[in-house]
């Protein structure tokens, strides 16, 4: 199936994209800006709308315990509503981002995550935040137990299988097959397989590419520059993007709303740029709009808005915005 080319008249201005991990969810931008503010009564509506839609229910809380100030505030709800679960969850994630800042011993934050996990035995964000946590402080088989536990609640978490992703690419391969073989395909094989029809999970195996070529190039066993490198070119690269490009084309119509929806088509217009997949880059770029993504353009260590910037402009022609 052809891809639909760029909407005629093309334009953005110079300033337009925003790399707000966020996303498209504004009232999720809206609430984490009154918890900066300390107005915690915004998080509290939003999480109770959220429900149990656990892939946006994590997305959101991850995002609202990455500010600076947000185990302060949560505390605070927490003062008010002592027995609140939303108020526990937003303290447990906000404690693991502080702990992977080496602001808090890990052994406090993985305290409020269990903490926050006996309120809501279904919820599996306690345990994501665990495994964000497992990732930066914590051995193999602690981010294999947290995993296990997410998956266990919510057997296609989005997050839960991107971070496990990126966890078995930072382990070290044994053979020198330029990582063809490396486990972390073994596991998003598996993910895709048990995932089901028209999950976005169908992008993993352009993820755990990414992820390598992320490890690889930071060991200095790949260049720098990822069309430099060839790491797009061989079989690995070209089944993987088929098959998150055919769930695009397949599934990315009415009711395709997932909360890091856009995550998955920068991972994907990344990769088709790198093959020099002009056509399906162009869909996909516009597509995106203004919602670009740090990662994959920053790896290794780029400025993820010229890498952006770059491949949009090298896709849709000079003079592209």
């Amino acid at each position: 199936m052809t891809p639909p080319p760029p909407p005629f008249g093309f334009s953005r201005s110079r300033d337009d994209l925003r790399f707000d991990p966020a996303l498209d969810d504004e009232p999720l931008a809206d609430a984490r800006a009154a918890l900066a503010q300390g107005r915690w009564t915004a998080a509290r509506s939003l999480l109770a709308e959220t429900g149990d839609d656990w892939d946006r229910r994590g997305h959101r809380l991850v995002i609202l315990g990455e500010g600076g100030a947000s185990a302060t505030w949560a505390r605070e709800w927490q003062l008010a509503e002592p027995g609140s679960s939303d108020a526990a969850a937003l303290l447990a994630s906000a404690t693991v981002f502080r702990a992977v800042a080496g602001k808090e011993k890990p052994e406090q934050a993985r305290e409020a995550c269990l903490a926050a996990a006996a309120l809501t035995p279904a919820d599996p964000t306690p345990w994501l935040c665990l495994l964000i946590l497992a990732r930066h402080t914590g051995s193999d088989d602690e981010q294999i137990r947290a995993f296990d536990q997410v998956r266990g609640r919510h057997r296609s978490h989005h997050h839960g299988h991107h971070l496990m992703t990126a966890c078995l690419a930072e382990r070290p391969q044994a053979a020198a097959d330029g990582g063809a073989f490396h486990e972390v395909y073994e596991f998003v094989d598996w993910a895709v397989g048990e995932a089901p029809a028209g999950s976005p999970l169908a992008v993993l195996p352009v993820v755990a590419h990414a992820e390598l070529y992320r490890v690889q190039a930071t060991a200095g066993t790949l260049p720098a520059d990822p069309a430099a490198s060839g790491h797009w070119d061989g079989w690995r690269a070209r089944q993987a993007l088929k098959r998150g490009f055919d769930w695009w084309l397949e599934f990315d119509g009415d009711g395709q709303d997932h909360p890091r929806l856009h995550l998955d088509l920068n991972f994907l217009v990344h990769a088709q740029f790198l093959q020099g997949r002009t056509a399906e880059a162009a869909a996909l770029f516009n597509r995106i709009g203004v919602h670009a993504t740090r990662i994959p353009w920053a790896y290794p260590d780029r400025d993820p808005k010229k890498a952006f910037r770059a491949a949009r402009e090298a896709v849709l022609g000079p003079g592209s915005p």
